[in-house]
């Protein structure tokens, strides 16, 4: 038995190895970019059937998280398709609404009558009870089922990535605040790392190290882009060169970054390893700006897609608990704080604030053009929190909104609206068995759901 697990391990070692090694590079002196799709070779190493056909498409999945709630006055949305009427909260969607699902009333039951915040979030992907005390207990969430089952066709089986550094201790209701810190599970008591450094989460994406990793990598594969440039057909050529466009962008507002991350990394030799725990952005090495470091993970991420580097992530916007403070946004009170007067003005506001972030990254995805569509037309953005209100610290419901079609397969443009449905059948975790179905995933069951969720 173990035997035939090993070998079947070593021919799925094998298998992903030969793909990967099909697929088409720029290398340079530590460096290695993955390429988006072009019509004119088949970058991501699948075979062509017959002379004009191309490789067939990815689907992606990513998870937006935003903690404690939201503004429920202006969280709603009724019509369809164009015609969407869309609360001020969702107004940053307005031109997204034929690619949008609202979806009202969908809660998870593991996370209801269990206390708050913590034990509110730590399952929001897995629908599975959490464990009290010092020994963490969950269960693996959606998006690493997902990279375990389908993340061997890409470099990066799912990207981890956050605006807010985990905290630590336990909250009041004994659950670990790594609950509250952390949604992405990749087994039951083992949270995935999350990236909350920009000039890191590039360096994965880029495959960047080694001593040269502070110079520009469109630098070191400068003759091989030029090479490829002149090989491939006209449109690509214009793909290609807006790619590039586009990574040294990224690259250079990541510069700052890096500087930062340096800098923080020196105090912390210097200090000690305490003083990090008592650091702040910008001395702990974060951007300063949080509406530069959620642009610079969300650009990240669309470039991780885009290249078909990974096909699964989460992005933790905040966390549960969160202490990010929003003084562009004229805002008093630190996130946690504001979220206890979550009717309020204020609020309304960093709501707002936070579907704008899901906007921004749908038209990156948008903008990026592959085979007949696009690569929002190819993925599902899912955007999350973990409770209704954060006054209340109500999950008996959970805000919810879908963009992105996965390739035709999940219907768009609509209001579900399944609070009245019953308990039975209005279960996250249906939502999700779902979902992985459309990204070639069946499973029997997932959390606390054996159903798909009707009417998606």
């Amino acid at each position: 038995m173990n035997s035939s697990r090993s070998n079947l391990g070593s021919v799925s070692t094998a298998l992903r190895a030969h793909r990967l090694s099909r697929r088409t590079f720029l290398r340079g002196a530590g460096v290695a970019m993955s390429l988006p799709w072009l019509e004119s070779i088949p970058v991501w190493g699948q075979e062509v059937a017959k002379v004009g056909a191309t490789p067939s498409v990815p689907k992606r999945f990513a998870t937006l998280f935003m903690g404690t709630g939201i503004n429920a006055n202006h969280w709603w949305a009724k019509g369809s398709g164009a015609e969407m009427e869309l609360g001020d909260c969702l107004k940053p969607l307005e031109g997204l609404k034929t690619r949008l699902n609202y979806v009202h009333g969908l809660f998870n039951k593991a996370a209801t009558g269990v206390g708050i915040h913590p034990g509110q979030t730590g399952n929001l992907l897995s629908g599975v009870p959490l464990q009290k005390g010092a020994e963490l207990h969950g269960g693996i969430s959606i998006d690493q089922v997902l990279a375990n089952r389908i993340g061997q066709d890409c470099v990066q089986p799912s990207m981890v990535l956050g605006c807010e550094q985990p905290t630590t201790g336990y909250h009041e209701s004994n659950f670990s605040l790594a609950y509250s810190s952390h949604i992405s599970w990749q087994n039951a008591t083992s949270p995935v790392p999350l990236e909350a450094y920009p000039s890191l989460a590039f360096d994965a994406l880029f495959d960047n190290r080694g001593s040269q990793r502070t110079l520009s990598i469109l630098d070191r594969v400068r003759e091989q882009a030029a090479d490829l440039s002149r090989k491939v057909s006209t449109p690509d050529k214009a793909k290609l060169e807006e790619y590039l466009t586009s990574v040294r962008d990224v690259e250079k507002r990541i510069e700052a970054s890096r500087l930062a991350r340096d800098r923080a990394d020196q105090t912390v030799k210097e200090r000690g390893p305490a003083a990090a725990i008592a650091m702040q952005r910008p001395e702990n090495g974060l951007p300063e700006d949080l509406r530069e470091h959620m642009k610079l993970m969300c650009d990240l991420l669309a470039l991780g897609f885009q290249t078909d580097k990974t096909r699964i992530a989460t992005l933790l916007l905040c966390r549960d608990l969160s202490g990010l403070t929003y003084p562009f946004l004229n805002v008093r009170n630190a996130h946690h704080g504001a979220s206890h007067d979550d009717l309020s003005d204020e609020y309304k506001r960093i709501t707002t604030y936070y579907v704008s972030q899901l906007a921004y990254l749908a038209q990156r995805l948008d903008s990026m053009k592959e085979g007949e569509g696009t690569v929002l037309d190819h993925s599902c953005l899912m955007f999350i929190s973990n409770m209704w209100s954060g006054s209340h610290h109500d999950s008996s419901k959970v805000p919810l909104l879908l963009v992105g079609g996965l390739d035709g397969t999940l219907q768009t443009g609509r209001v579900l609206n399944y609070l009245e449905k019953g308990d039975e059948n209005r279960k996250l975790c249906s939502l999700y068995l779902s979902l992985m179905d459309r990204m070639g995933v069946s499973l029997e069951h997932f959390g606390d759901s054996d159903m798909r969720l009707a009417g998606i």
